[in-house]
């Protein structure tokens, strides 16, 4: 009766390891279905191009199906959630005059009113009009927030707009260089180049000051409008590296109801 019981538990034992197996070899398997994307990383010290080695990107981000409805959503929300309408009609209590009784309440043969000012009358008050300030502010869902980042990667990587660097380092103020090395080099008219941080190199922060396509931004300001908005996205390794790993955490975290809380418009 002992060695039945044993065995029972044995064998109860191997299979649960071996579904455990099978589930992480599952995992596994689709983890490794998409190849890591390849990009080429060049240097910005020179006008001419010169390759400085490959950097793997990873699938989940630059390789993922571009949902062009999710992209839109992203611009629409990004378009309207800093619109605020200033259309205002003004309520009948608001209009100028109308404090007297046009005429008798009774004797006259007339419907009877109680101001020159009623929604009723030409010249008075709008009823159900516009009223100032309007604020069209929403907040998209976190996962189409962050779809809409690995599509617009995604395409950028897929129509050859998608650069990698190794830094923002140059070695003049000019903006002819800037100007001449994105000629030289085909990208553009208009160029947004990425950094990890904020704080940028002063050659390229002085060189691209006066060029209005062009622009700067950290890693942590990347988003949907301006990708779209610019034609060459230029990104440093070091951004690149951030942006994934700030990608796949949102993409792999498991509490994505309780990131979007605190962006409820009914809380109190």
């Amino acid at each position: 009766m002992l060695c039945s019981n044993l065995l029972k538990s044995n064998l109860k034992q191997l299979s649960n390891c071996l579904k455990s197996y099978s589930n992480v070899a599952a995992v596994e398997g689709q983890k490794h279905y998409l190849k890591p994307r390849q990009v080429w990383i060049e240097n910005l010290d020179t006008i001419d191009e010169k390759k400085l080695g490959l950097i793997d990107l990873h699938p989940d981000v630059f390789a993922a199906n571009p949902r062009i409805d999710i992209i839109h959503q992203n611009v629409r929300w990004q378009s309207l959630y800093r619109y605020v309408s200033f259309a205002h009609t003004k309520v009948r209590s608001e209009v100028r005059g109308g404090g007297r009784k046009p005429w008798p309440q009774k004797g006259m043969g007339k419907s009877r009113h109680s101001s020159i000012r009623s929604p009723m009358w030409r010249g008075g008050g709008i009823i159900h009009g516009p009223r100032s300030p309007t604020s069209h502010f929403y907040m998209l869902p976190f996962y189409t927030r962050v779809l809409g980042l690995t599509s617009t990667l995604s395409v950028k990587l897929a129509q050859d707009d998608l650069h990698i660097v190794k830094n923002l380092d140059i070695p003049t103020e000019e903006s002819s260089f800037m100007q001449e090395l994105v000629k030289s080099r085909n990208w553009g008219p208009s160029v947004l180049f990425v950094d990890e941080v904020d704080i940028m190199p002063r050659n390229i922060t002085v060189a691209t000051d006066e060029i209005k396509h062009m622009n700067l931004m950290p890693a942590y300001s990347l988003n949907v409008h301006s990708m779209l908005k610019y034609d060459t996205l230029v990104m440093t390794e070091a951004a690149v590296n951030r942006v994934i790993s700030k990608l796949l955490e949102a993409l792999n975290r498991n509490d994505g109801n309780a990131a979007m809380e605190k962006f409820k418009l009914d809380q109190v």
